[in-house]
């Protein structure tokens, strides 16, 4: 195994900031989108509105797919950062 690797793999097996943040991070990311399904799921428009309702339902659901991946990348540079951190400790 490469030195880098074996190192990675240490540095992240102590630091439990780092992982607790991609723990936290994937966590957020499947939340959001469940919550974004379900609520677009009950979304629901009346009368002459009803022909528009699938198009803005999609609109909503992009909306939450941004969202949740944007939550998930700021908790991936939060990891990094913690990682970063902790490997000028160990090493």
């Amino acid at each position: 195994m490469p030195n880098w690797l074996i190192e990675f793999l240490s540095v992240l097996a102590v630091s439990r900031k780092t992982q607790w943040a991609i723990i936290l991070g994937f966590g957020f990311l499947i939340g959001i989108n469940l919550l974004g399904e379900h609520m677009v799921s009950n979304f629901e428009l009346q009368s002459q509105a009803k022909g528009l309702q699938e198009v803005i339902a999609h609109k909503f659901a992009k909306k939450y797919d941004k969202a949740a991946f944007m939550v998930f990348g700021l908790f991936l540079v939060t990891a990094y950062k913690c990682y970063r951190r902790d490997k000028r400790r160990f090493f």
